[in-house]
């Protein structure tokens, strides 16, 4: 990649391994661009395999990748290699900052960005680090001492967190969430327009759980409504009969919004930044959070407020959610409702306040 940035006005973003960490950081770029006359180059730091690729390359923004170092909490003969990838990826990481010299550094959390954050500090570069998730994961447990500003998306994070370092902002949303297309997404993906569409999704990585369950079910499901399922390529499609109103895609970018648009329920995991933009769009969910994970914590925070219907992974089967499902499609005040709920987690002014606090950052 060749150096044709501008030190004085480069912007690093960091993140990676799954979509959750890249959305929010597209948002505040896409803010920082619209709220300041100035332009600003970005370049972005990846994993290899994560869908952030596509997503930030579709943005238009440079992207490369380094090797990721796994943090492993658990007994694994792989750890043993652990303390050698890391200086690889320190000098890797080292390599890139002394090179562009980027005026702040923004990180939504994952692994790939931790030795980014350390060789950043080391070098003094400003550092602000956006948490989404209620529960503070292990990555950003590592940066979060480091970093000049962490924005929180919820007023219970400011507790977890340096009151010198810690604003309550809201979630940053890309305001190309709210710009599906209803018609253009019947047109795109075939729908039928007197049935009602369900969404599946499990993320940018997928779900194999959720995967399992909706494909076990698709000959009842399609009796009463349709499907675009988002598999991330973990369904064999050999296995599935043909369907006109089963529309499988391993992956959406530019398409996700009118998928968004047009669904009448959505079925996903808890990631926070899924969460966030289904609040901004205020579109009624189930959601089914991976087992023992910090997803767990996040679908009971939403469900206390009444905003989503809420399924542990945990002893569901294929019938207990075909029933969930019926039902909810059948009460549209029930959707009503869940819509409403949602909608009141929204902070549509959240995007422009982090990109303001980046902004500040880097004019300093």
């Amino acid at each position: 990649m060749k150096n044709n940035f501008r030190k004085d006005k480069l912007c690093l973003l960091t993140g990676g391994g799954t979509g959750g960490s890249v959305t929010p950081l597209l948002a505040i770029t896409e803010a920082i661009k619209r709220t300041n006359s100035e332009s600003v180059d970005f370049l972005w730091i990846g994993t290899k395999r994560g869908p952030e690729r596509k997503l930030v390359v579709d943005a238009k923004i440079p992207f490369k990748s380094i090797i990721t170092v796994k943090w492993r909490r658990y007994f694994s003969w792989k750890s043993f290699f652990t303390p050698f990838l890391l200086l690889i990826v320190l000098f890797q990481s080292a390599i890139i900052i002394l090179k562009y010299r980027p005026r702040v550094i923004l990180s939504a959390g994952s692994f790939v960005s931790v030795p980014l954050i350390w060789v950043g500090w080391c070098l003094r570069i400003p550092i602000m680090v956006y948490q989404q998730d209620l529960q503070v994961g292990l990555a950003n447990r590592l940066m979060t001492p480091m970093a000049k500003k962490i924005a929180v998306i919820w007023p219970e994070l400011l507790t977890k967190f340096s009151s010198r370092k810690a604003i309550y902002t809201g979630a940053a949303v890309r305001l190309e969430i709210k710009r599906g297309n209803q018609e253009k997404a019947r047109q795109l993906f075939n729908l039928e327009t007197d049935l009602p569409t369900l969404l599946v999704m499990g993320g940018g990585t997928g779900a194999r759980r959720i995967n399992q369950l909706i494909v076990e079910i698709i000959p009842q499901l399609t009796q009463f409504c349709q499907i675009i399922h988002l598999t991330g390529g973990k369904v064999d499609p050999s296995s599935i009969k043909e369907n006109s109103r089963y529309h499988p895609y391993n992956f959406l970018v530019k398409e996700m919004t009118d998928a968004l648009a047009v669904a009448d329920l959505v079925i996903c995991r808890a990631g926070m930044g899924t969460l966030t933009e289904l609040s901004a769009l205020g579109k009624p969910a189930l959601i089914i959070p991976i087992a023992d994970n910090h997803q767990e914590i996040n679908a009971r925070y939403f469900a206390r407020q009444q905003a989503v219907i809420y399924l542990s992974e945990k002893g569901l089967n294929n019938q207990m959610l075909l029933e969930k499902i019926k039902y909810l499609l059948s009460h549209s005040e029930k959707l009503d409702k869940l819509s409403k709920q949602i909608k009141q987690l929204d902070h549509p002014e959240a995007t422009d306040k982090i990109a303001h606090l980046a902004w500040e950052m880097m004019s300093k």
